[in-house]
């Protein structure tokens, strides 16, 4: 059965708590990510069930901004989830180069992991960061001003904390 741990319900709690009796579906967002961490870092159907029956809330509901939404997977995905912004300035700035390159490197396509699950691919809307583009997201910190070679480091870091 998929229940959250007792921690992960308190703060459930906690997060339904601040909105006002009869809004708990504004809390979807903030514990859709609770789930997400909590259920090996995506959000299956049975998953997405139980948060909505957390919230008193159709399924149809939560699946509508999981979908909608692309920091929530949908589908298992890599220890390492390297999501390529592909709006304007990225793309003025050559991050279709990058995610071809990355596809390349690790073999696989948007939307792939890698054979050893390592590695995961997801192109993302805007990341907020255009400044610095071409740019990706990796776990909760951002890596910009891509190039090949930076994309090397990356891999090559990624495997290294591996050891």
């Amino acid at each position: 059965m998929i229940t959250f741990s007792a921690e992960k319900l308190n703060k459930v709690s906690e997060i339904i708590s601040r909105y006002p009796q009869g809004k708990q579906k504004s809390a979807l967002l903030p514990i859709l990510h609770l789930a997400q961490d909590e259920f090996n870092g995506w959000l299956d159907t049975p998953v997405m069930d139980y948060v909505a029956s957390l919230l008193d809330i159709e399924p149809i509901e939560v699946y509508e901004v999981a979908s909608f939404y692309s920091m929530y997977n949908l589908k298992p995905v890599g220890k390492y989830l390297f999501e390529v912004c592909q709006t304007g300035p990225c793309m003025l700035n050559g991050s279709d180069n990058i995610i071809d390159y990355i596809k390349q490197k690790l073999n696989i396509g948007v939307g792939d992991t890698t054979a050893d699950g390592l590695f995961t691919l997801k192109t993302v809307e805007c990341l907020g960061a255009c400044g610095y583009a071409p740019m990706m997201q990796l776990g909760k910190t951002y890596r910009e001003h891509l190039t090949k070679d930076k994309v090397d480091e990356i891999i090559a870091e990624c495997r290294l904390q591996l050891n």
